[in-house]
This record gives C-alpha cells, structure tokens and sequence, in this order.
C-alpha cells in the first residue's frame, strides 16, 4: 500500500512537471521580449518611473486629511483617474490630453449647469413641460452635433478626446438629480481635481525627464530619407537589377537588405501624424519654437513615402521578372544593355548622394548645401540620355523591356527626389534653418578656453 501511494504521488509530480516548465519558458520569453523593448528605446522604462511618481503624488491627496476633507473622497477619485488617463509617453501627448480634458469639462459643465438653472427656473411655471422638452430636445442636439464633429479630420486629429469628455460630463450634468447647490459644489470639486491631476502630468512631462514629440518627428524624418539613400546607393542594387552573376546566397542576402532598407518608410504615415499632432501642443523647446512648421514635415514625410513607393516598384518589377518562369534572360544588344545600366547606375547613385545630403541637411537643421543641386543635376542628365537611346533591331523584346521599365522606374525616383529637395529647401527658409556658411563656420571655428591658457580658438580644417 505505502508503495502504491509513493509511486501515484511520484506520477502526480512528473505531470505537473510540464506545467512547470512551460510556464518557465513563457516567463524567460517575456522577460526577453521586455528587455528588448527597454533596449529599443530606453525612455519608455523612464515613462514608466514618472507614471507611478505622477500616481504617487496624487495619492498624497488621500493621506493629508484637509485636503481630502475639502475635496471630498468621490472627487479625490477623479485626480488619480485623470492621471491615468492623461499621462502620454511625450510631453504634446500629455499637453493634447489634459488641456482637451480640462477645457471640455470646464465648458460642459457651465452648460450643463445653465441649463439646471433654467429648469430650476422654470419648474413652478405652467409652462414646465414644454420648457422641460425643449431642454431635452436641445440636450439630443448638442450630443448630435459633438458626436458628429468628431468626423471632421481636423477635429478627429486634434480634439476628439475633448469632444468625448464633452459629451459625457454635459450628459451627465444636464440629467443629473442633484439640486443645484450640490451640483455647483460637487461640480467645482470635479474640476479642481481634475485640473490638479492635469497640472501634475504636464509638470512631470516637461520637467521631469521630457520626451518631446517634435525632437522625435525632427529625428524619424532624416532617417527614413537616410534609408532611401542606402537603397539607391548600394552596390548591389545594380548587379541585380542587371543581372550579373552571383550566388544564390548572395542574392538573396542582398535582397533582404535592399528590402529591409525601405520598407519601414512606407508604413511611416501613422507615426508621423501622431507626432506632428503632438508636437504641435508643445511649448517652445531647444531649437523648436512654438510656432515651429510641423506641418511641412509631413510634407516632407509624404514626399519621402513617394519616393519609397517607386523603390518599392523598381523592387517588385525585378523581383517578378526574375521569378518569372516564362522570363529568360537573352542579351542579344550588349550596347544597348550596356548603357542602360551605366545611365540607371549614375542615376541611382547620385540621387542616393543628393537624398543623403538632405537627411544630413534636416539633421543638423541648415540649409541644403549647392551638392544637392549638382547631384540631382547629373542624375536629371542621365536620365535625359535615356531619351536618345535606340535598340538594335534584333534585340529581343523581354530585354527592352526590362531594361526599359527600370530605367523608367528610377526616372520616377528622380523627379520624386527633386520635389523633396524643394520640400526641404521651404522648410529650410520658413524654419529659419542655418545658412551653409554660418553652419560650416560653427562647425569649424571653437572656442577654448583652458585654466593654463589664455582664451583662444582652434580652427579644424576639414579634409
């Protein structure tokens, strides 16, 4: 019996041993995948750490007793509520947020109490009922019309979350049974904590280790144009767009990397809406003033999907011509070929130089320098060459037609880098950015001023 008891509870063990395990191995795979996600981005773990002291210093409310007593238990509620709700990861977020709170609470509930008062008013008159459905048909109008605003883009983009505060703070006041001394008390309580809870989330936001959306939207642009430029100037492009022979591996890891180059800019359109949307409530910050022009980056940004997009058919052109079954290679015109590919490769290449420049440009916030006009000058004259070209009269027609609709592709390219270097020559000058001479004499000339020295200047001569 004692050994029939040992072995059942020795098989109970082993069953539960494979619980065990897989919930040791779900636990090191989320601890890997937080760790990944704090090294992405080291600021999220600091977001993190200021919530929790935003929470904390609200909680205080509840602990010193005169300012609980003159608040109320059911209002101090609402201070740690607002600031759960409001913290945003950059400091717009949090701006955008709590002002859109406040404001819609502070103007619901002036309507909302207007129209208690006239009720009130009213309510001994013989008039009572159809005054009380007036309110009500008022009541449905007001919510109609806030609900529906919310379809406006501009509205939607900026003021939705205020729109929604709206409706429920006035609904909520218009149909309230309180008598109107409790409703003007309980009310003033809502707003003072609501706008303490507020002024602590911005406070912690911009002074306590801030995140600015507009250093991040400034950031995100330069590097997705980098990107293009990667694409346009790497090596490899033009041995597969051509042709040349290499090795199935090498192929396909050169593939993977022109792919991975552009792809994130494509799908950069939400980011960039989010950020310039915030970084519009921003105070004036660093080299950012309030009045900074978010929206020609977005210009900027749509210029640079542009530009991605007919990477991304140059990319699948030849993806689907090489995997093609039917598609064999036959180079009957090797001039033809030939200068095909010398007139796409000077065009990629100094389309790439002139896309890397702009990034640098908006990076270091000054003016383009004159290269960018000389490289998009010989990628336009390379392009323009294509244009006298003839093919042999015994070249096949795959071949012309691959090569033409390459060459035709990276033309597209061209003139998609010409309007962003327009883009950011305006944003350049309504930015007020850097001329190119103050900049590269900043850069050169720097003060040094050491205790065992006299003042003096060192002057870096670039190579």
């Amino acid at each position: 019996m004692e050994a029939a008891a040992r072995t059942n509870q020795n098989v109970g063990v082993t069953s539960w041993l494979p619980l065990f395990q897989n919930l040791k191995d779900k636990a090191a795979k989320l601890g890997k995948k937080l760790k990944k996600i704090g090294k992405e981005d080291p600021r999220r773990i600091l977001h993190s750490f200021k919530a929790g002291l935003a929470i904390s210093l609200i909680s205080i409310f509840y602990y010193v007793n005169p300012l609980f007593t003159s608040l109320g238990s059911s209002s101090t509620m609402w201070a740690v509520l607002t600031v759960v709700v409001v913290m945003e990861f950059t400091a717009g977020g949090t701006l955008s947020k709590g002002l859109n709170r406040t404001f819609a609470t502070l103007l619901a509930g002036a309507l909302g109490l207007a129209a208690q008062r006239l009720a009130a008013l009213s309510s001994h008159s013989a008039g009572e009922p159809i005054l009380l459905s007036v309110f009500v048909f008022l009541l449905d109008i007001a919510a109609a019309m806030a609900t529906f605003s919310r379809f406006v883009p501009e509205i939607k983009a900026r003021y939705d979350y205020g729109v929604t505060i709206f409706i429920l703070t006035f609904s909520m006041v218009a149909v309230s049974g309180y008598r109107e001394e409790e409703l003007i008390k309980l009310a003033l309580q809502r707003l003072s904590t609501i706008a303490i809870g507020v002024a602590t989330c911005v406070a912690i936001s911009i002074f306590v280790f801030p995140v600015w959306a507009g250093e991040d939207l400034h950031n995100l642009l330069p590097a997705n144009i980098d990107k293009l430029a990667c694409f346009l100037e790497f090596k490899g492009l033009e041995r597969e767009y051509f042709g040349e022979k290499m090795g199935s591996g090498q192929i396909l890891e050169e593939a993977s990397f022109l792919i991975s180059t552009y792809k994130p800019v494509l799908n950069s359109k939400p980011t960039e809406d989010l950020l310039a949307n915030f970084a519009r409530w921003e105070p004036g910050h660093g080299c950012f003033g309030f009045c900074h022009p978010w929206k020609l980056y977005l210009k900027i940004g749509a210029l640079t999907r542009q530009c991605a997009y007919s990477m991304e058919a140059i990319s699948s052109h030849i993806s689907t011509s090489k995997n093609s079954k039917k598609y064999v290679q036959v180079i009957t015109d090797t001039e033809f070929k030939e200068r095909i590919r010398i007139a796409c490769a000077e065009m990629s290449s100094e389309t790439g130089k002139a896309l890397a420049e702009l990034a640098t440009a908006i990076r270091q916030m000054r003016t383009p320098s004159t290269a960018v006009a000389q490289h998009l000058s010989n990628a336009t004259t390379a392009s323009e060459s294509l244009k006298t070209l003839s093919p042999a009269k015994d070249a096949s027609l795959p071949e012309i037609l691959q090569s033409a609709t390459t060459a035709f592709l990276l033309s597209a390219v061209v003139k998609s880098a010409h309007h962003l270097a327009t883009a950011v020559e305006e944003l350049s000058r309504v930015a007020h950015f850097k001329r190119q001479d103050q900049a590269h004499k900043d850069s050169a000339v720097k003060p040094v001023a050491g205790g065992e020295s006299p003042p003096h200047v060192v002057v870096e001569i670039e190579k």
